[in-house]
């Protein structure tokens, strides 16, 4: 609401005119630069709108082409630059070629969020398939350091790192050896990747969501009770929270759960 003052000389009346606006909110990340990998559903697509809605350039990856090209045309605004570019975080040359493309466009990162993942059925050790054992690994913990590995050359002081490592990270669930220990993995790796950024400035934040309603659980657990998850919007606006809080604070560990609890 605004206020317009007139001075009446005639009389030495003041006349106030009182105006209606309506404030649009300014959004709060525009110009910053976010690379999401997996970020064509679950959780990475939800952070992916988040971030969008705030004005943010997105760097879109994920391995499915398709559904990249799909995603980016959703997100497309004037405004927002985007480049939806696939890449299989396991392979060390893909991600050097989404780096590459990366720094073409931006030439900077203001922050990342590692997203890709996979899980794998529910199984005990003794029958895991180390083929699988393989494959969940070299997604969930080293395809994260990869990621980081490569973004922390084009990132600067203020940037944000959010590892998406589930509450897999500080529990263990039986029959998801792979899952748990790349998980367990992966914190471990950010714990002490945010004590050796500490010095640059660069935040760390540790995402630990529980049951959140993705495509995951068709392959964890067929049968899981959906209706008793997190949506993945609430993780997303949860991190976006996070993101903007002052350069000086830090969440380091955002553990979001069902109020119902763990399933």
């Amino acid at each position: 609401m605004a206020r317009r003052s007139r001075l009446d000389d005639s009389a030495n009346l003041i006349t106030v005119t009182v105006l209606n606006s309506t404030r649009i909110p300014r959004p709060r990340l525009r110009g910053q630069v976010a690379l999401i990998t997996g970020a064509t559903r679950g959780i990475g697509l939800a952070i992916a709108r988040a971030l969008a809605a705030e004005s943010c350039h997105l760097i879109l990856s994920a391995r499915d082409e398709k559904s990249l090209a799909k995603i980016g045309r959703e997100l497309a605004s004037p405004g927002i630059k985007i480049l939806a570019h696939p890449c299989d975080v396991r392979d060390p040359h893909s991600v050097d070629a989404l780096f590459r493309a990366t720094r073409r466009q931006f030439k900077r990162l203001d922050i990342l969020i590692n997203n890709a993942g996979i899980a794998h059925p529910n199984l005990p050790i003794e029958k895991l398939p180390l083929p699988v054992w393989k494959d969940v690994l070299e997604t969930n913990l080293t395809g994260t350091f990869l990621v980081t590995q490569a973004a922390l050359a084009i990132m600067k002081r203020g940037s944000t790192i959010v590892n998406n490592l589930s509450i897999a990270a500080n529990r263990v669930f039986a029959g998801s050896a792979a899952y748990n220990a790349s998980k367990h993995g992966a914190l471990g790796l950010t714990n002490t990747l945010r004590e050796e950024l500490r010095p640059r400035g660069i935040r760390v934040i540790a995402l630990l969501p529980g049951a959140t309603d993705t495509d995951i659980w068709t392959t964890l657990w067929p049968q899981a009770p959906r209706k008793t998850m997190m949506s993945p919007k609430t993780v997303a606006e949860a991190v976006v929270q996070a993101i903007l809080l002052p350069p000086n604070a830090t969440v380091e560990s955002l553990e979001i759960l069902p109020t119902a609890g763990t399933l």
